[in-house]
């Protein structure tokens, strides 16, 4: 995987306020990946896609293009994180013809999910060894999660631990676990997957991306406000803010 800075939306939508910012010729991929270097795939949270339509995705971007990947419902929701190593290897199957640009593996967890270290340990050991990317983080959405001994964990099985706007609390807005990957999701607020983010807020986001580049930490930060097509306005804002901050985005 190509480390460094990576600016993405959830999906590849390109709203018409901000079509003249893409290509006009192409697929709507193609036209997304001229501009962003990343995105993130959502639909595999809730169906399994042939590997042919990875392939296919594959084709469509450049080189140095990542997709991070949500992992199945039927895993975390479901299953809640115990006994589902066949679903597991039946899904890294299928995201594995993503090749060398397979990026992390998102893995959200339920609001009522809590943090039980044993269940904890033995999911992340066991999806460690049989997801085929080397970066896997956790959106945790339960207040026990955000405590010193799931930070621990997490960062001992090497998942970084997801950096969500609206937050839970203080922690919850902050990368933890694992230092190795910092990786944002905002939302939107007040109103969820429809807010937009303003200027202040975007100038706060591109300094705490700026310093997580100058330490070499490889950083990802993914817009959800997708809804209101917000989503692609914001990255591009926030991509402008960073070359201005003459911080590099892959």
């Amino acid at each position: 995987m190509a480390h460094g800075l990576r600016i993405a939306t959830a999906g590849w939508a390109i709203p018409r306020a901000v079509a003249e910012a893409f290509p006009a010729e192409g697929s709507g991929l193609a036209r997304y990946a001229a501009r962003f270097s990343a995105v993130e795939i959502n639909s595999t949270f809730y169906r399994s896609h042939r590997a042919g339509t990875y392939a296919r995705w594959v084709e469509q971007t450049p080189e140095d293009f990542r997709f991070a990947v949500k992992l199945p419902r039927t895993i975390t929701h479901a299953a809640r994180l115990v006994g589902a190593e066949g679903l597991i290897a039946a899904f890294a199957a299928e995201a594995g013809a993503l090749g060398e640009k397979l990026g992390p593996l998102l893995v959200q967890l339920p609001p009522s999910l809590s943090f039980e270290a044993d269940v904890a340990a033995r999911f992340f050991e066991g999806l460690r060894g049989l997801w085929p990317g080397p970066a896997i983080v956790c959106e945790p959405r339960h207040a026990s999660w955000f405590t010193a001994e799931a930070d621990g964990l997490l960062a001992k099985a090497q998942v970084g631990r997801v950096a969500a706007d609206p937050a839970l609390s203080p922690e919850a807005a902050r990368p933890g676990g694992w230092e190795g990957l910092a990786y944002w999701r905002l939302h939107g607020a007040p109103q969820m997957y429809r807010s937009p983010y303003d200027e202040a807020q975007l100038a706060a986001l591109a300094e705490a991306l700026s310093a997580r580049a100058a330490a070499g930490v490889e950083a990802w930060c993914v817009f959800d406000n997708t809804t209101s097509g917000a989503a692609a306005a914001n990255a591009l804002r926030l991509a402008a803010l960073l070359s201005e901050r003459h911080t590099h985005v892959i």
